[in-house]
């Protein structure tokens, strides 16, 4: 048999430009522009000078806390709660779909409950928000202000389960399945300071809030 040629071992060889295309594909994507969508939301959000008053505010102090700030206030719920609802949606119907396809149709189900039901919280979180900067009444925006935080603690427990039944899909590379236990686990604990309204635990969402975006965005850029 003849040797190989030069140029027929040049061709075994991954071509760095071939690499570098795959990856632009990879974030030109549905999920991929999704999952960088999503993170720019949330820091275009958190960006916006709204009030923050303490998980436990009094109804009066919320109010004079938001008062000549609605417009502030709607937009960081839409930018933190309304458009990363539709991200959450679209992430966690292609992560059922790639673990249904590989196989793990018992995590699939459980990633596509968890991930449209945090979803679906967000959107109601943004209604109330909005419903919030327009409340006059002490007693209105003390309810809607607690409704909206006990309901975040609900919706960290559903993307709790969310990163954990997509960590151990078996779909998502190694890096990515660390993040979304760890995910699990810290936003786990930031769940129980919104539900109970612990003001002193609510500084661990420094944590989860990162790994949360980590978690979402890189699962939207490897799904593509």
């Amino acid at each position: 048999m003849g040797a190989l040629k030069p140029g027929l071992l040049s061709n075994t060889k991954t071509d760095p430009s071939v690499t570098r295309d795959l990856r632009h594909r990879r974030l030109l994507t549905v999920t991929g522009v999704t999952g960088i969508a999503y993170t720019l939301s949330w820091i275009a959000g958190l960006a916006v000078a709204a009030p923050s008053p303490r998980l436990t505010a009094s109804g009066a102090s919320i109010t004079a806390a938001l008062a000549g700030h609605q417009a502030a206030v709607v937009a960081q719920f839409a930018l933190t709660e309304g458009l990363p609802a539709v991200g959450l949606a679209v992430i966690s119907i292609a992560l059922a779909r790639a673990a249904r396809r590989s196989g793990a149709a018992g995590h699939a189900r459980i990633i596509v409950i968890a991930g449209l039901a945090a979803a679906l919280i967000s959107l109601v979180q943004f209604v109330l928000g909005t419903a919030l900067a327009a409340a006059a009444s002490p007693a209105a925006a003390h309810l809607l202000y607690e409704s909206v935080n006990r309901l975040d603690g609900v919706k960290m427990l559903a993307l709790a389960v969310l990163g954990l039944a997509g960590a151990t899909s078996g779909v998502l590379p190694r890096w990515l399945r660390y993040a979304g236990i760890t995910l699990a686990i810290a936003i786990t604990c930031s769940a129980v300071a919104y539900l109970l309204l612990l003001p002193g635990l609510a500084s661990l969402a420094y944590v989860s809030g990162p790994l949360l975006l980590l978690f979402v965005t890189g699962t939207g850029v490897v799904l593509g």
